[in-house]
């Protein structure tokens, strides 16, 4: 069986992201693609507004996962399009995965990943563009997969000089880290800055200053998250 012929390109998706713009499907089996540009974007804060707590600091540090980053960004992408309890559908059907791989293999979309022994239980992927990081999904198997997730992401990004860390929406599990609405203006000054600024997306840190940087997230967030 052929695929349909695909009018969204990798170079596309990648001026789009540059211009303020997502993709979205209308559901899992949905053929149609949509770009979305919202009045309000959801961020995430790379800076001291990060709020990380010291539960979850002792489960990212010595908890019983082990965590890689585009060790298996097709695995990553196949788990947040997967369904889920409280998620049935989701916005990723098969167009969305196969731009996505083509991305990643350019080395502009990037996954991280949550193991326990040898099963995947989390992770999340996005796309890079100069200083800036796309968050696309994010799912978990496990309690604290996700977060675990997120809080590599976070440190890598500030391993790396990044400057933004888009959400593009801001829902209530993210809130609780610090993310935040910001209007479409405002995004865009922001978006425009981190584009254009250079950035190093590091995909095997050293061991310690990654370590480093996970403990300086830790701002006195909430204790339980």
């Amino acid at each position: 069986m052929s695929r349909r012929q695909i009018d969204i390109t990798p170079d596309l998706m990648l001026r789009a992201y540059r211009a303020g713009l997502f993709p979205m499907a209308e559901s899992r089996r949905g053929d149609r693609l949509y770009w979305l540009d919202p009045e309000r974007r959801g961020v995430i804060p790379l800076d001291a507004g990060f709020h990380m707590p010291r539960r979850l600091l002792r489960t990212v540090l010595s908890g019983p996962y082990r965590v890689t980053a585009d060790a298996d960004f097709a695995a990553a992408i196949a788990g947040c399009a997967a369904p889920a309890p409280g998620r049935e559908d989701t916005w990723i059907n098969p167009e969305i995965e196969f731009l996505f791989l083509a991305l990643h293999r350019q080395g502009h979309a990037h996954s991280i990943e949550v193991w326990q022994e040898d099963a995947l239980i989390g992770g999340l992927y996005g796309v890079v563009l100069g200083g800036a990081f796309f968050g696309e999904s994010m799912f978990s198997r496990a309690r604290d997969a996700s977060k675990v997730a997120l809080v590599h992401l976070v440190a890598r990004l500030r391993l790396g000089g990044f400057t933004l860390l888009d959400s593009q929406f801001l829902t209530e599990h993210l809130a609780q880290f610090g993310a935040h609405e910001i209007p479409r203006a405002e995004y865009k000054r922001r978006l425009a800055h981190a584009v254009n600024a250079t950035a190093t997306w590091h995909a095997a840190p050293d061991p310690a200053a990654l370590e480093a940087a996970i403990r300086g997230l830790r701002s006195g967030g909430p204790e339980e998250a």
